[in-house]
């Protein structure tokens, strides 16, 4: 059973705690003395806080996103065919293995409706490559996608 004591005591810890969190809150309309803002150039600006919750979720979405980029890095490997690289290769005697998108999207979006988001993902980190900016289903079937490594 919970003391009305303990209620109160649990309330004003609370209240304490938020209240530290607001004087370093930049967004907050206390009139008390502004927090530190980090300016562009610092190691900290556009960055959360170390140790919370906003920082945690962000690494938390950087796993999940790295894991379905090597998924679907694996995907390729196993629907894709071995194709030789034009100019220099990058694969073992200049062989990549390549798949066109429209086969890629058919097989990929049983796993994850987010196949162009995580193309683009992995292209980003070097892991893929092919021609334009985005790929849309249908137009962009016949686009060939290389995995590079």
């Amino acid at each position: 059973m919970v003391s009305v004591k303990g209620l109160k005591e649990n309330w004003q810890k609370w209240s304490h705690d938020h209240q530290q969190y607001q004087k370093h809150n930049p967004f907050s309309h206390d009139i008390r003395p502004a927090a530190v803002v980090p300016q562009k150039g610092q190691d900290s600006y556009g960055r959360p806080l170390e140790g919370s919750m906003t920082e945690q979720r962000g690494k938390d979405a950087h796993t999940h996103v790295s894991r379905e980029v090597w998924e679907l890095c694996e995907v390729i490997r196993n629907i894709g065919e071995l194709r030789y690289k034009d100019g220099a290769g990058s694969g073992a005697d200049g062989k990549v293995i390549s798949v066109q998108f429209g086969k890629l999207f058919e097989h990929y979006v049983t796993i994850s409706n987010k196949v162009v988001g995580i193309l683009l993902r992995a292209r980003k980190q070097g892991l893929v490559d092919f021609e334009g900016e985005m790929l849309w289903q249908g137009q962009d079937d016949h686009v060939v996608i290389t995995l590079l490594e």
